[in-house]
């Protein structure tokens, strides 16, 4: 009996001491609702679209999430995170089991945090937070085609990232990806750095991002993307760019609370540099260099604990080889009926004009919808997202 007693109080102890030294959490948000566009044209076909559609305010998801202590002020940390469609359970990110995020690295008290794997640049990280898209406007309140990733449509592989701790309210960290082609340091590989300081009310970020070859090394990452063949025809914002040998990105947004109400401003540009550098792909404008200013202004309005209301204003222009301009209003509402589940509405909409990617007169086309046959497109979705 006393043996019996001993190995239970042994066991006890281990556990206690394992539970303290490393955790492993299960977390998810399922996000589904109904969506309207008031006209779309997709293979050759036309007009107002109804749909179920996941992953609208935030994108469906489940993920494990780990730390290890091992002892000094240092941490093992890992993610693992898959993406899905709650209207038909199939995978996301074209497919990728862990197509949201997937890897792991050390964290140190004293000097911040290193980390390998599939991961977010420093432009979603440092500016993406200030957008209304990633706030209450959902996916489809992304800039045009979402062509400056500020809400994270595109993932970088094989990176190598560093995340600082926080010093007086200042974070900063960037990230490199290689490339991985023998005798070609260069090809495909990204860098990006960013900077956030917070002191009280006010919010401030700055991010740059370099992506060589991007209609391959990050418009084309997945499982399923071509390896010939353009990776960039999800929007006419750009499509017609998909030859170009970099993309840049330089961002900024800040953002500042008065009590219950935050007014938020984002700027953006974002170039397309030396089109037709990559053969077989579209290349509209080739030899030059397409480029984008994107202005945001944005405001939310805490009403009571469980009621939120945003709006805001969004401006494109495009110069260089384009001159394509797109002017897109939102609104939005978020009602909470509890700390994890939240029932939303969001109307959108875009003008367009001028010449855009593919040479021809500039459609409306909000993101994750097919272009629009005229000027003008709406766009609206009410659904409910549950967090766990």
């Amino acid at each position: 009996m006393r043996k019996k007693i001993g190995i239970s109080i042994f066991l006890y102890i281990f556990s206690c001491t394992s539970h303290a030294q490393s955790s492993v959490m299960l977390y998810g948000i399922l996000d589904v609702g109904f969506v309207y566009a008031n006209n779309t044209v997709k293979n050759g076909q036309g007009g107002a679209l109804y749909s179920l559609a996941s992953g609208n305010l935030m994108g469906s998801r489940w993920g494990l999430r780990g730390v290890e202590d091992l002892g000094g002020g240092l941490k093992t940390v890992f993610v693992l995170e898959n993406g899905f469609s709650v209207a038909n359970g199939t995978l996301g990110q074209g497919g990728d089991l862990f197509g949201r995020q997937a890897y792991v690295g050390l964290s140190s008290d004293k000097f911040g945090t290193v980390t390998l794997g599939r991961q977010y640049d420093s432009v979603a990280d440092y500016t993406g937070i200030f957008i209304a898209g990633a706030q209450w406007a959902s996916y489809y309140g992304s800039h045009p085609g979402d062509l400056d990733n500020m809400l994270n449509t595109n993932r970088v592989n094989n990176a190598i990232k560093f995340a600082s701790n926080t010093y007086g309210g200042l974070i900063f960290g960037g990230l490199y990806s290689l490339g991985g082609l023998p005798g070609q340091s260069g090809r495909n590989q990204i860098w990006s750095a960013g900077a956030r300081y917070a002191n009280g009310p006010l919010q401030l970020g700055a991010a740059y991002l370099n992506v060589r070859d991007p209609n391959y090394s990050f418009f084309g990452n997945n499982a399923t993307s071509s390896a010939t063949g353009s990776n960039m025809s999800g929007s006419r914002v750009y499509s017609g760019y998909a030859s170009a040998r970099t993309q840049q990105v330089v961002s900024a947004g800040g953002a500042y609370t008065f009590g219950a109400a935050t007014f938020g401003l984002t700027y953006s540009n974002t170039q397309f540099r030396d089109i037709g550098s990559l053969p077989g792909l579209p290349a509209e404008g080739a030899g030059g260099s397409a480029k984008f200013h994107n202005a945001e202004v944005n405001f939310k309005y805490q009403i009571t604990p469980v009621l939120l209301i945003g709006a805001a204003y969004d401006y494109t222009k495009g110069y260089g080889v384009n001159d394509a301009k797109y002017n897109q209003g939102m609104l939005g509402v978020d009602y909470f009926l509890s700390k994890r589940t939240d029932l939303y509405a969001t109307g959108i909409y875009q003008h367009a004009s001028g010449t855009d990617s593919t040479g021809t007169k500039a459609v409306a086309n909000i993101s994750l919808f097919s272009p629009s046959s005229t000027a003008n497109q709406v766009a609206v979705t009410i659904g409910i997202r549950h967090k766990f």
